[in-house]
């Protein structure tokens, strides 16, 4: 199996590839990467980071994995810095996924329903059209309505479901407690444990393992409770351990636990 992560490389904050690669990696799978930028840090709570776009890096790689024939069971989409980099995922996933692979989209657009720095309404139809091809996409609750414009969840659900045959809705916080929002065979929700704070890195574990689940051939409803206890777990343990979080997740050290679970689950 061999899945294909596109993300941004932010060399000190463990998010995006810096997480994906080992992540999937560990869950069984070879995991190639196709970096969209390369940052000092990630934008979260760190100052004076440096920025660099790879579009045309990323077309010679592409180019060049033509002459090699390569072609990917998943491919996972993350942070997209432009409107041209997610034209040119739609034509990343046309080469290089194989018939009948998996497409999944984490479309990051904002936290606390506000955008990130450089999106707009216009970048957040352009992610929508981009959700249209995928399998599954993974809106947190402020992507959610940044793609939908409604924060409540079963009607974001809806439309997102109108978009893409599995839509979930990551994180939601619906007033009597937080859950995972989720269509299979209608709509359907898992309660989740809260902890307060924010905890930067969480969706990119989040989509990572969950990828991982699918690729160990779990259903979507096992690979999001098993995603979802690790990611808890993790952050626990970041709420014990690290005082100062913008540097990213330890969830180093509950990767083993969630590895035990997915095998088990995996050769049922």
């Amino acid at each position: 199996m061999r899945v294909l992560a596109v993300n941004d490389i932010s060399c000190v904050g463990k998010c995006s590839l810096t997480v994906a690669l080992p992540v999937l990696t560990a869950c069984g799978v070879t995991c190639d990467i196709l970096p969209t930028a390369l940052l000092s840090t990630h934008t979260g709570g760190f100052t004076g980071y440096t920025f660099l776009p790879l579009d045309g890096e990323m077309q010679k790689i592409c180019a060049h994995w033509e002459t090699l024939g390569l072609k990917y069971d998943l491919i996972y989409s993350g942070y997209l810095g432009s409107r041209a980099q997610i034209a040119f995922v739609r034509e990343v996933r046309r080469r290089f996924l194989k018939e009948g692979g998996t497409f999944v989209v984490d479309p990051v657009l904002g936290d606390n329903f506000a955008f990130y720095k450089g999106f707009d309404d216009v970048f957040a139809k352009e992610m929508l059209s981009l959700c249209a091809e995928a399998d599954y996409i993974l809106p947190n609750e402020t992507e959610s309505y940044l793609l939908t414009g409604t924060r409540d969840f079963s009607a974001a659900l809806t439309q997102l479901g109108k978009v893409c045959p599995h839509p979930v809705i990551t994180g939601a916080n619906a007033g009597d407690g937080y859950y995972i929002y989720y269509s299979e065979n209608g709509e359907k929700r898992m309660p989740i444990p809260c902890v307060e704070g924010s905890f930067h890195g969480a969706g990119d574990v989040f989509a990572s393992a969950f990828c991982g689940c699918l690729m160990r051939g779990l259903s979507l409803e096992r690979a999001l409770t098993l995603t979802a206890q690790f990611c808890y777990r993790a952050i626990v343990r970041t709420q014990r351990e690290v005082t100062d979080r913008k540097y990213g997740l330890n969830y180093e050290r509950e990767i083993y636990p969630f590895l035990c679970e997915l095998e088990a689950e995996a050769t049922r």
